[in-house]
Parts: C-alpha cells; structure tokens; sequence
C-alpha cells in the first residue's frame, strides 16, 4: 500500500527523523489556511500524488510569497500531473501539501527494500541524492552503495559503513547513523515494502533533513496494523485493482490490449512474457489462483474486459488443484454470464486438459483452442491482426 508524501513524513517524524514544517490542504478552501499555518519566507507547494518526478512534471513549486504560494496551492488541485511513473493518462491532483524551503548544503539518497535475492532488508545509499536514482545506478553504478541487514538485526557497525562510503565523519556520522537507525526501526516495526529518502538534505545548520519521502507498506500484513488503513487514498488507486481484490483476485493493469487470464503468478509472468516475445502487448496481469472457482472466472472476464483498451483475451490454465474439466466448465458458463464478443484463446494443461479441451469445442462458443503456451501467444496476436 501506497501513501502521500506527507503522510510518509508524519511517520518519520514519530520516529525521530526531521522533516520541513508542512500542512496538507484536503480542498481549494484549505490552502489559505494550510500556507499561513508554516511560518518562512519560502514556501514548497508540492502536488501528492503516488508518483515520482513530481518536480520535472510541474508539481513542486518554490514560492517567497505568501499571497501567490496561495494562488499556486488552489490553482494545483484539480490538475492532471503526467510523470514518467504515471503513465500517459497521469494522475489528478486532490491534495497539495505546503512546508518551508530550506537551505541546501548537500543532498544524499538513503532508501530500505527488501533484497529478493537474499530475503534480507538492503540499504541503498548514494551521494548523488536529488536526481533520479535510477539514473545514476545505469550510468554511475559505482556510487551507489548497498548495505545488506543480515538476520534482521541492524547493528551500529551497519550505519557507520554506509556514513564512511559517504564520506560522512564525527559528528555528521553520528547523526546519518541515527537516522539510519530509525529507518530501519520503522521498516521492521511496520513492515514496510520500501522507505526511500530522496533528498536527505544538509541543512545550514549542519542537520539532517528528509526533503521528500516515500513510504510504502507490505498489504499481506496490514491486518496488523489496521490503524494504517487510515492512510489509505482510494482515489490514487486503479478502480479494477481494487475490484479485483475484492473477489481475491491478483490483478495489475498494463498498457496492452490483449487481456491475461492465467492460474499462478509465475505462469501469469510467462504469459505476458511470451505475449511480448511473439510481437503483442499484455494489457494485464491476472492471476485467478490455484482454486478458481466459476464465479471467479467470471468475476475475472468482467474485469478484463472493462479495460477497454483490451481486443483479445487469453486464458492459460494449468490444472493442479483444479481439475481442467471443472475449469472448462467454469470458462464456458463463464462467457455465456459476461458475454466475449473479442477472439478468446484458451490453453488448458495438466489433469483431464483433453477433457477440458472436449467441453469447450462442444460448447458452442467461439473459443480459439491452443495446444500450448506458444501456439496460445501465436494465436492471441494473429487474432488481433
């Protein structure tokens, strides 16, 4: 689960790390208000929306005026900000956060994810902080740092190797490594997916300061943390996504136009994988699961096809759990429910597929039979031309 900018700075304030002064306006109607309560002679108005490259995108504005930081604050809501993570359809503006400015002596990168490859929390710190990180891990790889957590304790040797490879000593370690040390704390204690800093700033005074944050928790463990739903801005979130979930369904959007019906989230990735191989485009990733029942099928099939964006569907189905037959059945009652009017291929696999198969040729519908994963991608592209 996503949340704002500001919401990501609250929680890092509770657990001892420095933040600009700021107020968020819910409405038009709050701006005035929210600018005058932060006292400075330059105010940030910043667009919160969950995406990066807010800033390249006409969403942060530094302003010495009140009256105009005003003017700036109202005028933003409502807008539709398109960054490179947004896509091209962007995102609308709804809420806008005002803090102070500050004075910018030096600027890092400090972020906690879990590493996949090692199941361990990695560090990953850069002296390049303020610009794009990923640009700086394609084209300076060598200035990025990783420290990896390993067994889950985070101990004072961790935070002082990421302050040397900064460069950072005495007294400005000191400080890096207490702030090191509360990151971590947090993405333990609230099982987080990511906390990113980007940048944690040097101020004039010597203090470190988080000047934009990025907070994002793991959804499987919310149920303990239920007080962390109130962050929750369902408007950021994609409609489908959030139908999906509600019929236990694994489902992700794309840009593509041939929808992905699949059992199983490694067979799901290999679809899309072979869709592109053979020249089309997944427009998402579905994940029905192991036990998909008749419902869910067409609870599935109504989703995908309310991305109108999608001109063909692929069903490819391995039957474990689910015997081919009953999955069959499940498709069939499935299309007549909902109503596929767009080519539909199905590959079917695993116990009784020929049976599964026999169903579905006796059904009456016009579904486009694959032998396997290859013949099922040749297929779903074809279909389109």
């Amino acid at each position: 689960m996503h949340i704002h900018e500001y919401q990501a700075k609250e929680i890092l304030r509770k657990y001892g790390v420095a933040v600009p002064d700021g107020k968020v306006a819910l409405f038009p109607e709050e701006a005035t208000s929210s600018v005058n309560a932060v006292d400075t002679n330059l105010w940030v108005v910043k667009a919160q929306i969950h995406a990066g490259g807010r800033g390249k995108a006409g969403g942060v504005k530094l302003i010495n005026n009140k009256e105009d930081a005003i003017k700036e604050a109202k005028e933003m809501f409502g807008k539709t900000l398109v960054t490179h993570q947004t896509g091209p359809e962007g995102q609308k503006i709804s809420r806008v956060y005002i803090e102070s400015g500050s004075v910018i002596k030096q600027m890092y990168y400090i972020s906690i994810i879990i590493d996949r490859a090692t199941s361990t929390p990695v560090f990953i710190v850069s002296a390049e902080g303020g610009v794009e990180i990923e640009e700086v891990s394609e084209h300076s790889p060598e200035k990025i740092i990783k420290i990896h957590v390993k067994n889950g304790d985070m101990f004072a040797f961790h935070a002082r190797e990421m302050g040397f490879s900064l460069g950072l000593r005495d007294d400005s370690l000191k400080r890096f490594s207490r702030i090191a040390t509360s990151l971590y704390k947090a993405f333990i204690d609230l099982d987080c997916d990511q906390i990113e800093i980007n940048p944690l700033i040097v101020n004039d005074q010597g203090n470190f300061i988080a000047l934009d944050a990025k907070v994002s928790f793991d959804e499987n463990s919310l149920f303990r943390h239920p007080d962390l739903l109130e962050y929750r801005d369902r408007t950021e979130e994609n409609p489908l996504e959030m139908k999906a979930k509600e019929h236990h369904l694994s489902y992700v959007k794309m840009e593509g136009n041939i929808g992905c019906m699949v059992n199983g989230a490694g067979l799901a990735m290999a679809t899309m994988d072979i869709i592109k191989y053979y020249g089309g485009e997944p427009a998402n990733f579905l994940d029905v699961g192991g036990g998909a029942t008749k419902e869910r099928v067409a609870e599935a099939f109504k989703i995908i096809l309310s991305d109108h964006n999608v001109k063909a569907i692929l069903v490819n189905i391995f039957g474990g759990i689910m015997k081919c037959d009953i999955i069959a059945e499940g498709i069939i009652a499935a299309v007549k429910e909902v109503g596929v009017k767009i080519p539909l291929v199905v590959r079917l696999a695993g116990t009784n597929f020929e049976l599964g198969k026999k169903l579905l040729a006796e059904s009456g519908l016009k579904i486009i039979a694959a032998d396997d994963l290859e013949d099922a991608a040749k297929k779903s592209v074809e279909a389109l031309r």
